[in-house]
Protein backbone atom coordinates (compact mmCIF):
# COMPACT_ATOMS: atom_id res chain seq x y z
CA UNK A 1 0.00 0.00 0.00
CA UNK A 2 1.44 3.37 -1.07
CA UNK A 3 -0.03 6.59 0.33
CA UNK A 4 0.45 10.36 0.07
CA UNK A 5 -0.75 12.52 2.97
CA UNK A 6 -1.75 16.17 2.85
CA UNK A 7 -2.82 18.60 5.55
CA UNK A 8 -1.84 22.10 6.68
CA UNK A 9 0.49 22.69 9.61
CA UNK A 10 -1.69 22.24 12.68
CA UNK A 11 -3.99 19.61 11.13
CA UNK A 12 -2.46 16.60 12.91
CA UNK A 13 -1.18 15.14 9.65
CA UNK A 14 1.96 13.72 11.24
CA UNK A 15 -0.01 12.10 14.07
CA UNK A 16 -2.47 10.48 11.67
CA UNK A 17 0.34 9.33 9.40
CA UNK A 18 1.99 7.57 12.34
CA UNK A 19 -1.29 5.81 13.17
CA UNK A 20 -1.72 4.59 9.58
CA UNK A 21 1.93 3.49 9.42
CA UNK A 22 1.60 1.46 12.61
CA UNK A 23 -1.60 -0.27 11.54
CA UNK A 24 -0.44 -1.23 8.06
CA UNK A 25 3.28 -1.73 8.83
CA UNK A 26 4.44 0.50 6.00
CA UNK A 27 7.34 2.96 6.02
CA UNK A 28 6.49 6.50 7.15
CA UNK A 29 8.70 8.71 4.99
CA UNK A 30 9.01 12.41 5.82
CA UNK A 31 10.37 14.65 3.08
CA UNK A 32 12.76 16.54 5.35
CA UNK A 33 14.32 13.27 6.49
CA UNK A 34 15.07 12.38 2.87
CA UNK A 35 17.22 15.49 2.48
CA UNK A 36 19.00 14.84 5.78
CA UNK A 37 19.76 11.23 4.89
CA UNK A 38 21.21 12.10 1.49
CA UNK A 39 23.28 14.99 2.84
CA UNK A 40 24.56 12.97 5.79
CA UNK A 41 25.33 10.03 3.52
CA UNK A 42 27.29 12.22 1.11
CA UNK A 43 25.39 11.03 -1.96
CA UNK A 44 25.74 12.93 -5.23
CA UNK A 45 22.16 14.15 -4.92
CA UNK A 46 22.84 15.11 -1.31
CA UNK A 47 25.89 17.14 -2.27
CA UNK A 48 23.93 18.99 -4.94
CA UNK A 49 21.03 19.65 -2.56
CA UNK A 50 23.39 20.95 0.13
CA UNK A 51 24.78 23.56 -2.25
CA UNK A 52 21.30 25.04 -2.68
CA UNK A 53 20.45 24.76 1.03
CA UNK A 54 23.70 26.43 2.07
CA UNK A 55 22.85 29.37 -0.20
CA UNK A 56 19.38 29.57 1.27
CA UNK A 57 17.79 28.58 -2.05
CA UNK A 58 15.05 26.04 -2.70
CA UNK A 59 16.32 22.70 -3.92
CA UNK A 60 15.05 22.31 -7.53
CA UNK A 61 12.65 19.53 -8.42
CA UNK A 62 15.27 18.02 -10.75
CA UNK A 63 17.18 17.03 -7.57
CA UNK A 64 14.28 16.57 -5.15
CA UNK A 65 12.22 14.18 -7.28
CA UNK A 66 15.06 11.64 -7.84
CA UNK A 67 15.83 11.81 -4.09
CA UNK A 68 12.22 11.06 -3.18
CA UNK A 69 11.88 8.35 -5.81
CA UNK A 70 15.04 6.59 -4.67
CA UNK A 71 13.81 6.53 -1.07
CA UNK A 72 10.35 5.28 -2.07
CA UNK A 73 11.97 2.59 -4.19
CA UNK A 74 13.69 1.15 -1.12
CA UNK A 75 10.23 0.68 0.45
CA UNK A 76 8.65 -0.69 -2.71
CA UNK A 77 7.97 -4.16 -1.32
CA UNK A 78 6.84 -3.04 2.13
CA UNK A 79 4.81 -0.02 1.06
CA UNK A 80 5.14 3.61 2.09
CA UNK A 81 3.38 6.71 3.39
CA UNK A 82 4.95 9.93 2.09
CA UNK A 83 4.51 13.01 4.29
CA UNK A 84 5.46 16.58 3.32
CA UNK A 85 5.83 16.16 -0.44
CA UNK A 86 4.67 17.27 -2.97
CA UNK A 87 4.11 20.87 -1.89
CA UNK A 88 3.22 22.37 -5.26
CA UNK A 89 1.30 21.56 -8.42
CA UNK A 90 4.53 21.22 -10.40
CA UNK A 91 5.91 18.73 -7.86
CA UNK A 92 2.67 16.73 -7.91
CA UNK A 93 2.77 16.44 -11.69
CA UNK A 94 6.45 15.48 -11.67
CA UNK A 95 6.02 12.92 -8.88
CA UNK A 96 3.00 11.34 -10.56
CA UNK A 97 4.95 11.00 -13.82
CA UNK A 98 8.01 9.56 -12.03
CA UNK A 99 5.94 7.02 -10.09
CA UNK A 100 4.21 5.82 -13.24
CA UNK A 101 7.49 5.51 -15.13
CA UNK A 102 9.04 3.54 -12.28
CA UNK A 103 6.07 1.20 -12.02
CA UNK A 104 5.13 2.27 -8.49
CA UNK A 105 1.39 2.50 -7.96
CA UNK A 106 -0.04 5.25 -5.77
CA UNK A 107 -3.01 3.69 -3.96
CA UNK A 108 -4.35 6.43 -1.69
CA UNK A 109 -4.16 10.16 -1.12
CA UNK A 110 -5.23 11.25 2.37
CA UNK A 111 -6.28 14.88 2.76
CA UNK A 112 -6.99 16.30 6.21
CA UNK A 113 -9.21 19.33 5.70
CA UNK A 114 -8.98 22.17 8.19
CA UNK A 115 -9.91 25.87 7.89
CA UNK A 116 -6.90 28.16 7.93
CA UNK A 117 -7.93 30.07 11.07
CA UNK A 118 -8.37 26.85 13.06
CA UNK A 119 -5.04 25.48 11.82
CA UNK A 120 -3.30 28.64 12.99
CA UNK A 121 -5.00 28.50 16.40
CA UNK A 122 -3.93 24.91 16.84
CA UNK A 123 -0.30 25.76 16.13
CA UNK A 124 -0.14 28.79 18.43
CA UNK A 125 -1.97 27.06 21.27
CA UNK A 126 0.26 23.99 21.46
CA UNK A 127 2.23 23.48 24.66
CA UNK A 128 5.08 21.01 25.05
CA UNK A 129 5.57 18.96 28.21
CA UNK A 130 9.14 18.88 29.49
CA UNK A 131 8.73 15.20 30.36
CA UNK A 132 7.05 13.93 27.18
CA UNK A 133 6.22 15.85 24.00
CA UNK A 134 3.50 13.29 23.27
CA UNK A 135 1.45 14.47 26.26
CA UNK A 136 -1.25 16.55 24.50
CA UNK A 137 -1.67 20.04 25.93
CA UNK A 138 -3.45 22.89 24.17
CA UNK A 139 -4.75 26.12 25.65
CA UNK A 140 -7.64 26.42 23.17
CA UNK A 141 -9.24 22.99 23.59
CA UNK A 142 -10.98 22.04 26.84
CA UNK A 143 -10.40 18.31 26.38
CA UNK A 144 -6.61 18.72 26.46
CA UNK A 145 -6.23 22.07 28.24
CA UNK A 146 -3.29 22.28 30.68
CA UNK A 147 -4.14 22.45 34.36
CA UNK A 148 -3.27 25.35 36.63
CA UNK A 149 -0.99 24.70 39.60
CA UNK A 150 0.40 27.38 41.91
CA UNK A 151 -0.51 30.10 39.45
CA UNK A 152 0.95 28.54 36.30
CA UNK A 153 -0.18 26.07 33.67
CA UNK A 154 1.33 22.58 33.82
CA UNK A 155 0.94 19.37 31.84
CA UNK A 156 -2.53 17.88 32.20
CA UNK A 157 -1.06 14.35 32.09
CA UNK A 158 1.94 14.44 34.43
CA UNK A 159 2.09 17.94 35.93
CA UNK A 160 5.36 18.73 34.21
CA UNK A 161 6.44 22.20 33.11
CA UNK A 162 5.24 23.42 29.72
CA UNK A 163 6.96 25.38 26.98
CA UNK A 164 6.24 26.60 23.46
CA UNK A 165 8.22 26.09 20.28
CA UNK A 166 9.48 29.48 19.06
CA UNK A 167 8.22 28.85 15.52
CA UNK A 168 4.75 28.05 16.91
CA UNK A 169 4.51 31.66 18.10
CA UNK A 170 5.90 33.26 14.93
CA UNK A 171 2.77 34.43 13.09
CA UNK A 172 4.73 35.53 10.02
CA UNK A 173 6.32 32.09 9.68
CA UNK A 174 2.97 30.35 10.17
CA UNK A 175 1.33 32.60 7.58
CA UNK A 176 4.08 31.91 5.05
CA UNK A 177 3.69 28.14 5.45
CA UNK A 178 -0.07 28.42 5.18
CA UNK A 179 0.18 30.73 2.16
CA UNK A 180 1.94 27.90 0.34
CA UNK A 181 -0.41 25.18 1.55
CA UNK A 182 -3.75 26.92 0.88
CA UNK A 183 -2.71 28.21 -2.57
CA UNK A 184 -5.10 26.54 -5.04
CA UNK A 185 -3.32 27.87 -8.13
CA UNK A 186 0.22 26.56 -7.79
CA UNK A 187 0.64 25.56 -4.12
CA UNK A 188 -0.12 22.47 -2.08
CA UNK A 189 -3.89 22.66 -2.47
CA UNK A 190 -3.32 22.73 -6.22
CA UNK A 191 -1.34 19.49 -5.77
CA UNK A 192 -4.20 17.93 -3.80
CA UNK A 193 -6.69 18.93 -6.49
CA UNK A 194 -4.41 17.45 -9.16
CA UNK A 195 -4.65 14.01 -7.54
CA UNK A 196 -8.42 14.42 -7.31
CA UNK A 197 -8.57 14.92 -11.08
CA UNK A 198 -6.39 12.07 -12.28
CA UNK A 199 -7.33 8.41 -12.47
CA UNK A 200 -5.70 5.90 -10.19
CA UNK A 201 -5.37 6.78 -6.49
CA UNK A 202 -8.39 6.94 -4.21
CA UNK A 203 -8.55 10.34 -2.52
CA UNK A 204 -9.75 10.27 1.09
CA UNK A 205 -10.76 13.71 2.39
CA UNK A 206 -11.60 13.92 6.10
CA UNK A 207 -12.56 16.76 8.43
CA UNK A 208 -9.61 17.50 10.71
CA UNK A 209 -11.68 19.45 13.26
CA UNK A 210 -12.64 16.56 15.61
CA UNK A 211 -10.24 14.79 17.96
CA UNK A 212 -7.43 12.44 16.98
CA UNK A 213 -9.55 9.30 17.51
CA UNK A 214 -12.45 10.56 15.40
CA UNK A 215 -10.20 11.68 12.54
CA UNK A 216 -8.33 8.37 12.64
CA UNK A 217 -11.57 6.39 12.49
CA UNK A 218 -12.74 8.45 9.50
CA UNK A 219 -9.49 7.68 7.66
CA UNK A 220 -9.37 3.98 8.57
CA UNK A 221 -12.96 3.44 7.48
CA UNK A 222 -11.93 4.32 3.91
CA UNK A 223 -8.66 2.42 3.76
CA UNK A 224 -8.72 -1.24 2.80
Amino acid sequence: MNILTFGPNGSGKGTQGAIVQKKYHIDHIESGAIFRQHIKGGTELGKKAKEYIDRGDLVPDSITIPMVLETLGKSKEKGWLLDGFPRSLAQAEALDKALRESGMKLDYVIEIVLPRDIAKLRIMGRRLCVNDNNHPNHIAFDAIKPVEKEGKLVCRVCGGDLSTRPDDQDEDAINKRHDIYYDENTGTMAAVNYFKRISGPKVISVDGSPGIKEVSEAIMSQLS
